[in-house]
């Protein structure tokens, strides 16, 4: 997928304080950082920030960190956030498949939010719903496990009811159109799902836990 040039996009990440250069450093103390014991929610590929940054204003009393590889999308959410001072979020620059290096057992919610879809069988791996990766999350969730996911991308979807079912996780809600779902939630947008939402298309929802 290629992104908007952000200028200065490195310079742009460095000034943040919002940014956390050595995330290896703080494994197992998160809760030090963010100066308190409130639930940590872990966003894996966050874009352009916009379901990350609204969520920790909208749940001041949790702890949110943003993960996201490229420099270009987290420059341009550290420039949506502006001068505004958010003190229940942390941002990383980093990999995703490298988590299991940053966080110990102290994560309490992954959310999943329009993740590249790896359509390609070939691909199959970098899928964030890949055994694989559901094993990564088995060493940094807290006690109980628990993924959200959203996503336009219908086969991706089925493809994640799958795995997710097959390591026995129990799907506590299900959408195959949330905005148009009877029973609504409470639902904070992404970016992209803005576009979706305004174009019409069906945005697939599932809340996934595994009680230990």
């Amino acid at each position: 997928m290629e992104y908007n040039k952000v200028k200065d996009a490195d310079r742009i990440i460095e000034k943040s304080s919002l940014i956390v250069n050595n995330p290896a450093k703080y494994k197992n103390k998160w809760n030090d950082l963010f100066g308190n014991k409130n639930p940590i929610c872990l966003e894996l590929g966050m874009g352009r920030g916009d379901f990350i940054i609204n969520m920790s204003k909208k749940y001041p009393n949790m702890n949110f960190i943003g993960l996201e590889i490229n420099e270009n999308q987290m420059a341009t959410a550290i420039q949506k956030i502006g001068d505004s001072k958010i003190s229940n979020l942390k941002l990383i620059v980093a990999d995703a498949k490298n988590i299991t290096d940053f966080f110990g057992k102290e994560i309490d919610t992954v959310y999943l939010t329009f993740s590249e879809p790896w359509p390609k069988r070939i691909d199959e791996k970098k899928r964030f719903t890949h055994e694989s990766y559901l094993k990564m999350y088995d060493r940094i969730f807290k006690k109980n496990k628990h993924i959200i996911l959203k996503t336009d991308n219908k086969g991706f979807f089925a493809y994640s009811l799958e795995t997710l079912s097959n390591y026995w996780y129990v799907f506590e809600r299900v959408s195959l159109d949330l905005h148009n779902d009877e029973n609504p939630i409470d639902n904070v947008m992404t970016d992209f799902e803005k576009q979706y939402f305004k174009e019409g298309r069906p945005i697939y929802y599932v809340d996934a836990k595994f009680i230990n």
